[in-house]
């Protein structure tokens, strides 16, 4: 087994994030009764397929978190001094609630 599919679903210290690139372009010896190459491959596109698109998914939910942090930052600016009222001023509720 090469060493890109090794491990390549685990994340180890040290070791760079697993590529869409990596598992296409992995080899393996033959063998003698061996698994069946043309299954091999296809699964290996079909990981390869998966990462990739769990990349842009990664992507895409990193641009949009920032694009509700940045939100947030700005609401907070706007709105800074709207609820922070000293208690000791504070008047009691006379509504029904």
């Amino acid at each position: 087994m090469p060493a890109a599919a090794r491990g390549a679903a685990t994340n180890h210290p040290g070791r760079e994030p697993a590529q869409p690139s990596q598992p296409r372009a992995a080899t393996f010896r033959s063998r003698w009764r061996g698994l069946d190459p043309v299954q091999v491959y296809a699964y290996l596109r079909h990981l390869a397929d998966e990462l990739e698109h769990l990349r842009r998914a990664e992507s895409a939910a990193r641009a949009e978190l920032e694009r509700i942090r940045q939100g947030l930052r700005q609401c907070r600016s706007r709105h800074a001094g709207c609820c922070l009222v000293d208690p000791a001023r504070r008047t009691p509720n006379r509504g029904p609630w």
